[in-house]
């Protein structure tokens, strides 16, 4: 090979090392700023059914009320175990840091778990009420309470289904810069979910219960 050839070559893997390094970055990039106008988004329809809640759980129209319908108990377990599903997302994301895959997936599976725990207690919830006659129909403070704990709980099921999702894509891909991107992405939105959630226990729970 002439001294020319050689020179050709070393400038084309440089190039191609370049090229590789710049196609990594790319999907390495920062959370799309659609993503962010989303939450924000999410965080003006949670502030709206909050804002009537506020207004409206005063009004039982003669029927019952939330000491007649809640129990602490049973929500005390249910936020734990989205709580607990937050702790193990950041365990979750720590072994993704370190390039562990299989640990990554087993702490999002963990992670699924808890939130699937968290919607089947929410269904038994609104089944319960419903069969004591108490369903959204039934007064203003009960129709606010299904529009704010529904709309919480159909965000948390697409926060599972997104979640299967991307396990699938990491034990396909592994984690490679677009799935990292993806994680941070889901994380960012199931910690929101956790916020809100903290929100409507307090606000929702606690405070009528006092």
């Amino acid at each position: 090979m002439s001294p020319f050839d050689s020179t050709q070559l070393a400038g084309e893997l440089e190039g191609a090392s370049l090229s590789d390094h710049a196609h990594v970055a790319h999907h390495s990039s920062p959370t799309p700023i659609g993503f962010w106008i989303y939450l924000m988004s999410d965080c003006i329809i949670f502030g709206a059914l909050f804002a009537t809640y506020a207004v409206l759980g005063g009004s039982f129209a003669g029927g019952p009320g939330p000491k007649d319908l809640f129990e602490p108990g049973f929500v005390a377990i249910e936020t734990a175990l989205l709580l607990f599903s937050s702790v193990t997302f950041g365990m979750a994301m720590l072994q993704a840091e370190k390039a562990q895959r299989d640990k990554t997936i087993i702490w999002l599976v963990v992670t699924g778990l808890f939130g699937a725990g968290f919607i089947a207690m929410e269904l038994y919830e609104f089944r319960h009420l419903i069969h004591l006659g108490a369903g959204p129909d039934r007064s203003a403070f009960l129709s606010s309470f299904f529009a704010l704990v529904g709309t919480h709980g159909l965000h948390v099921t697409a926060g599972i289904i997104w979640l299967v999702t991307l396990v699938a894509q990491i034990r396909m891909h592994g984690l490679i810069g677009a799935n990292m991107r993806r994680l941070t992405a889901l994380s960012m939105f199931w910690h929101f979910l956790d916020l809100i959630w903290i929100g409507v226990f307090s606000f929702v729970y606690l405070v009528r219960l006092v």
